[in-house]
Formats: structure tokens, C-alpha cells, sequence
């Protein structure tokens, strides 16, 4: 690896699986000090052997996650990067929802950023310096049947993105967004082993016609949190496939 983040403490959320567990390693093999938060006891075997500290909190608690911050504070002296991963699919058909799973998905699909990014931001405004990425998803841009209220929430969390962006721009803060489209996470490959046929589908829905890895998420979080991205803020990349351009199915 080429250490583009040599000197650097990272904090990953939702860091036990999938694009959490890929962006904590290559953090990690990156030359980041990365402290990989996530509400499930273990982390990936394989996140941890690349020597990423991984804390049980869950992002919807707010005091869990000060706890977090301050340790990782505690331990590091700074935090140059926060990957707000964490998140859940929830879906209904909107007039069925219940209030709870509506807060529910606010809470892990939203919530959670916000308190993430209100509990680093003082130190990193106190440095002077710090990159924040925000996992969103393809459901941030355009609206799929039956993905309520999921990408409410999605399209929330780019806006959080643009507006913290601009507000900390010039105390040198950057703020940007990852919009993932189909990618071979956990839960994805569970669907594929319940649905064989699904995979098939949708792999040639895909104009590169095949179905993106966590790494590849994981790479343009690499990019966005180093210097070299010192001049992308309160943007969104999408990394989709280019599938959100296709105008039909």
C-alpha cells in the first residue's frame, strides 16, 4: 500500500461487516490509526487482524457514542477522518409503516451521522483539519418502488452532507458523500443464496454487468479522506456502476 493516510486516526462506523469491514482494513493498510465502531460484539476477523481497535457502540445512542470519541480522543490526541457507514435497510409500503420503524430508519439511516459528526467536529475544528464521508446510497438520487421510507432517509443524509460541508468549508473541514449502488455485502449475498435467479437479473441490469465489491467503496473513502481530495467538499460520488444513468431497465 502507498500509506496515503500515514499519521492519520480514522473512526468507521458499522466496521464489524461488508463496506464498514473493507474501509477499516484498507484505513488500516493505509497507515490510519482506525478505531471501528459497531453495535455487534465481534468484528470481522479480518478488519481486526489488520490491526483496526474495534469498540461496541451503537451509532443511535447518543452517549455511546461520546463515550467512543472521547476514548479514541483519549488514546490518539486527534481525529482526521470519520466514515459514517452504519445503516440498515428499511422498507415498507408507506400508508402500513409503523411510527416506530419510521423513527427507526431516521434514527440508524440519519441519526446516527448527525451524532457521529457533532461528536468529532470540535476536535477537528480545534486542529483545524478533518474529512468526513458519509455513506449514502444510489436510493439518495433516485427513488425505487417499495424502498420506503429507506431513501428518505438517503436523500437526508446528502443533504446533511452538502450543508455541513459549506458551513465548516472555511475552518477546514471537508464534508463529502458515497452513493453505493448494488454492492456484494453480507446481505446481499444472503438474498442471492435465498434467490438464485436474482443475481442473474441483476448482474445485467449493471452496464459494466457485474455487481461491485466492498473494496470498491472502500477505495473512494481512501481518496475522499486523504489530501488528495483536499479540494472535494459537499459533493457525492456515485459508485454505481454508472447504473443510476441507465433511463430504463
Amino acid at each position: 500500500m502507498s500509506a496515503r493516510l500515514s499519521g492519520k486516526t480514522a473512526i468507521v462506523t458499522g466496521a464489524a461487516s461488508g463496506i464498514g469491514a473493507a474501509t477499516a482494513r484498507l484505513f488500516a493498510a493505509e497507515g490510519a490509526r482506525v478505531v471501528g465502531l459497531d453495535r455487534a460484539a465481534q468484528g470481522d476477523p479480518a478488519a481486526l487482524a489488520a490491526g483496526v481497535e474495534h469498540v461496541q457502540a451503537d451509532v443511535t445512542d447518543q452517549a455511546a457514542v461520546l463515550d467512543a470519541v472521547s476514548a479514541a480522543l483519549a488514546r490518539h490526541s486527534r481525529i482526521d477522518a470519520l466514515v459514517n457507514n452504519a445503516g440498515a435497510d428499511v422498507f415498507a409500503e408507506p400508508l402500513d409503516l409503523a411510527d416506530a420503524d419510521w423513527q427507526r430508519n431516521l434514527d440508524l439511516n440519519l441519526k446516527g451521522a448527525w451524532h457521529l459528526a457533532r461528536a468529532v467536529l470540535p476536535a477537528m475544528l480545534a486542529q483545524g483539519a478533518g474529512a468526513i464521508v458519509n455513506i449514502a446510497s444510489v436510493h439518495g438520487h433516485k427513488v425505487i418502488p417499495g424502498c420506503f421510507p429507506y431513501n428518505v432517509a438517503k436523500h437526508g443524509l446528502i443533504g446533511l452532507t452538502r450543508a455541513l460541508g459549506i458551513q465548516y468549508a472555511a475552518r477546514g473541514i471537508r464534508v463529502n458523500s458515497i452513493s453505493p449502488g448494488l454492492i456484494l455485502v453480507p446481505r446481499i449475498e444472503a438474498w442471492f443464496q435465498r434467490e438464485p435467479e436474482a443475481r442473474q437479473v441483476q448482474t445485467a441490469l449493471l452496464p459494466p454487468k457485474r455487481i461491485g465489491t466492498p473494496d470498491e467503496v472502500a477505495y473512494t473513502a481512501v481518496f475522499l479522506s486523504s489530501d488528495e481530495a483536499r479540494f472535494i467538499n459537499a459533493t457525492d460520488i456515485l459508485v454505481d456502476g454508472g447504473r443510476s444513468q441507465v433511463y430504463h431497465d
